[in-house]
């Protein structure tokens, strides 16, 4: 089972301490969550409905040209894709992927495996038992030409949880022509894509053949625990996607809060203006007790130390859980929701500092 962030109820036991006595910067979810309405009975008295506004509320937020599919977090679209393009491409192939990256991406295509093709009952390939496996091709900051050359699919995470590097629209566009041209697919993961929309690749215009675009409505508008999230993509792949998920991915009252919240274009601009100024005051503060480099989204920080893994444990001590990352050589920060929490973490972090 891959770590995440998040957990704090556990960490907290470890400590022989309660949770309410922690600060939980590990996740890079804005602290800022939208303000919840009572969910109406209907909503979890009736099976859900796909009908009611949910994707189109998600296609005018997003500026796709058509409505997506919801599904419970991108995590559910991460780890179906392996299975949904395999079956349409009717083998397995090659996909290029970020070395540093949310590793369920790596996971759910290093663990899929594909058997004998055999034909169904329209004549298509699918898989059957487990004889084959995708090969992976890792880059660190852009896939080369060569490897671009050498995939099938081209997965990118723009921006990169958990290196925050970005990359602009031209170059993605050229890798989304590139794949067409072939035959092949490029999914773009933009869960922390919020608040640059210009880097997206969705638009009201058009969308590629070859384009998944994944999306989540846990980071920015802070309702991680709802488990929404939405896949651009087009109708065929849509479609094989939802035979693979099956029915009622996400529940009626998540619908009903996810909707509000895209809806809501107001409460959107508040929180960017709030987000934005609190991202920028947390990387003055970590730069202020690191020397090291440090990268930053609008949602979270990443320190790079030689010693992250005494810092974090360090931190834990102080009652501040961050984000541990997987290489062990850097941690991520998240924004504080309060001024007491920025109290909370400046005394850490000088309290850390005076150790070192």
């Amino acid at each position: 089972m891959i770590k995440h962030g998040g957990g704090l109820i556990k960490i907290a036991k470890e400590y022989a301490t309660h949770p309410s006595q922690w600060m939980d910067l590990s996740t890079g979810v804005s602290p800022f969550t939208y303000p919840l309405q009572e969910v109406p009975v209907c909503a979890w008295n009736q099976l859900p409905q796909t009908d009611d506004g949910l994707e189109e509320a998600a296609k005018h937020y997003y500026q796709g040209k058509n409505e997506p599919i919801a599904v419970a977090g991108s995590q559910g679209a991460i780890m179906s894709l392996p299975a949904t393009l395999s079956k349409k491409m009717g083998r397995c192939g090659t996909i290029s992927l970020p070395r540093v990256g949310y590793k369920e991406h790596q996971h759910a295509w290093s663990q899929f495996s594909q058997g004998s093709l055999t034909k169904d009952a329209d004549n298509a390939t699918r898989c059957d038992t487990e004889t084959r496996h995708w090969e992976l091709l890792y880059y660190y900051d852009f896939p080369s030409a060569q490897q671009i050359e050498s995939s099938d699919v081209v997965l990118i995470i723009n921006p990169n949880n958990p290196t925050a590097k970005s990359v602009n629209k031209q170059r993605l566009s050229a890798v989304c022509t590139a794949m067409s041209d072939k035959g092949g697919y490029l999914i773009v993961d933009e869960a922390f894509a919020d608040c640059t929309p210009e880097t997206s690749l969705l638009n009201p215009h058009e969308h590629p053949h070859s384009l998944i675009v994944l999306r989540s409505v846990g980071k920015f508008f802070g309702l991680a625990g709802a488990r929404v999230g939405f896949v651009f993509a087009s109708a065929e792949i849509k479609g094989r996607l939802e035979e693979q998920l099956g029915p009622w991915t996400v529940s009626g009252p998540a619908r009903w809060v996810v909707k509000k919240a895209l809806l809501d274009t107001h409460w959107h601009a508040q929180a960017l203006a709030l987000i934005q100024s609190s991202s920028a005051r947390l990387n003055r503060l970590l730069q202020q007790h690191f020397s090291c480099p440090i990268a930053f989204t609008h949602l979270f920080c990443t320190v790079y130390l030689h010693d992250a893994v005494t810092v974090h444990e360090q931190l834990c001590h102080q009652h501040v859980l961050t984000r541990l990352c997987d290489e062990k050589n850097a941690l991520r920060f998240g924004l504080p929701a309060s001024e007491c929490q920025w109290r909370k973490l400046e005394s850490a972090l000088c309290a850390i500092s005076h150790s070192r």
